[in-house]
């Protein structure tokens, strides 16, 4: 059976969760049994998201394969449960380069280069391989940005020559919003943003509403009238409690048969086990028994989406220990002024998350100090790792001067230098540590080992600088446990407190965490936390 495709598009203005309408969608096609598989097409001229700044694009999504890929890619996978690779990620940087390449080549000698049709059948024949060499019954392909940008126009216009060959459901998702003084919902905008579509030759199938209340039957109607799509095609997406209950309340509209029957396959195939699994899981997070407070103190928190796979992996953990994390973002510039350090009382636990760059970081290193001598539980991430070694090396070795020479180049005790690896290292985009890595626990009474139960594991790394083995042996006689290296030994991959819970990994386990199997690092941080503050009480 050939594959189909579903296309979803955003109109009026990017920002609208067209993430989280694509894998709900995905999270459904699954939950009948059918194999299915995101695109996300992202119109910038990078050739990924390696060398873009979190506070304009985001968190980087790093895969198994070393990829650098767009935020949007977490969400699918923490929703669909599987692995993806790099070449489900097209971007205008990829498309460009690779046609301009042919065109050096000879592969167009004769011919003119242009959008239409060069770059169009570049896109569908792209689809087309993805599609048939990973065996998918559906497609599901995120056009980025809004319809009208200019970065996405050939692209929707390869969509438009897509369903010329393919069956091909379109869903728009769109905005409407309220206004508080006439107290009702406008659905102007939303006829608007239809009608530009319908004006690029694409007539959608579905339109999701996002709003801030349900979407009430006037507003409903009146879109069907001006939309020509039936009323039951019109999907409430409102404002919920957590972004997991998407896929239930599409089901619940009716929007899941219609959806299988409009791609031709068979809708009896629904997986009830499955189904009440999720229903459970998320009934974890919207009711649960505990409560902790966690402290997040990171370089990009005015942009929450800069670690929204560490808030994730958070809420993961909590249903898993049926825990809610209630999560307090700190700027950790602030911190520098320890004064500041009275934003973390309170606080259950400390995550000081990846980044890079000088501002902030003795900020972070204050708070690291706070939550190992308070006893709060702790938790690095990369960044928050190699912080957390400066820190002990600091102030419970008394090595002064300890730093890192990625802030200071002649540190006089170089606790975090440069991977050798990295010495000859020139180009930005794509060189660094990246992507799956084995590591073996090699300390079975490690917290370490009783998070994950085995001795190998393998998490995704984005990152430059190491620990100096120098410093093993005099961190260790201090007291700081370094349980768990690389395969071949060299590079230290976890360290901990011996007194109280402090794990710090040079790895990103947020990067693999779903809601069904949730990050084992998280789940361990977050019952630590849990019994830390009980033991306050």
């Amino acid at each position: 059976m050939p594959a189909k495709f579903v296309v979803v598009l955003g109109s009026l203005m990017s920002g609208l969760g067209k993430g989280i309408v694509t894998s709900s969608i995905l999270k459904i096609l699954d939950l009948y049994g059918y194999s299915a598989l995101p695109v996300k097409f992202d119109g910038y001229l990078n050739y990924d998201c390696g060398t873009m700044n979190p506070y304009r694009h985001g968190e980087v999504f790093v895969l198994d394969d070393k990829s650098e890929v767009d935020m949007d890619f977490g969400m699918y996978q923490r929703f669909l449960g599987k692995g993806m690779t790099g070449d489900l990620s097209i971007t205008g940087g990829k498309l460009f380069s690779h046609i301009i390449n042919k065109e050096r080549r000879g592969d167009y000698l004769g011919e003119d280069v242009q959008i239409i049709p060069h770059m169009t059948n570049e896109i569908i024949s792209r689809l087309e391989n993805i599609a048939k060499s990973k065996k998918l019954d559906v497609l599901v392909i995120e056009v980025g940005g809004a319809v009208g940008d200019i970065e996405n126009s050939y692209f929707i216009e390869a969509m438009r020559q897509l369903a010329l060959k393919h069956k091909v459901v379109f869903v728009n998702l769109t905005y409407v919003p309220t206004l508080d003084v006439v107290g009702e919902q406008k659905t102007k905008p939303a006829q608007l943003g239809f009608r530009t579509i319908m004006q690029l030759g694409i007539m959608p199938d579905f339109m999701v509403c996002r709003t801030t209340e349900p979407l009430g039957e006037k507003a409903r109607e009146k879109l069907s009238l001006f939309t020509n799509i039936t009323k039951e095609r019109v999907i409430d997406d409102s404002d919920s409690f957590t972004i997991y209950q998407a896929p239930l309340h599409f089901m619940e509209q009716g929007f899941d048969k219609l959806l299988v029957k409009d791609l031709e396959l068979n809708g009896d195939r629904l997986n009830k086990a499955k189904l009440n699994e999720w229903k459970r899981m998320v009934g974890k997070i919207v009711n649960p028994k505990y409560s902790v407070n966690v402290a997040i103190v990171g370089k990009y928190t005015k942009l929450r989406d800069s670690y929204i796979s560490v808030k994730e992996s958070l809420l993961h953990a909590g249903a898993a220990t049926d825990t809610r994390v209630n999560i307090k973002w700190v700027e950790s510039s602030d911190l520098e002024n320890k004064d500041e350090l009275k934003q973390l009382k309170g606080m259950d636990g400390v995550i000081v998350p990846g980044g890079f760059g000088k501002r902030g970081i003795e900020g972070m290193i204050n708070s690291i100090r706070y939550a190992r001598e308070n006893r709060r539980a702790y938790l690095g991430l990369c960044l928050g790792m190699q912080l957390m070694a400066v820190e002990y090396a600091r102030n419970a070795c008394h090595l002064e001067g300890a730093n890192s020479t990625e802030f200071v180049k002649d540190a006089r005790e170089k606790i975090i230098y440069l991977l050798p690896s990295q010495k000859g290292v020139r180009k930005k985009g794509g060189t660094m540590r990246l992507g799956a890595w084995k590591c073996r626990i090699v300390d079975k009474n490690s917290a370490v080992y009783k998070a994950y139960k085995k001795n190998v594991i393998d998490e995704r790394h984005r990152h430059r600088y190491e620990f100096n083995n120098k410093y093993l042996d005099i961190v260790r006689k201090n007291g700081l446990k370094v349980p768990a290296f690389t395969m071949d030994g060299k590079l230290v991959e976890f360290i901990e407190w011996t007194d109280g819970f402090g794990i710090g990994t040079q790895a990103h386990p947020e990067l693999k965490s779903t809601l069904e199997t949730p990050a084992p690092v998280f789940v361990s941080f977050v019952d630590a936390a849990r019994r830390l503050a009980q033991e306050r009480m």
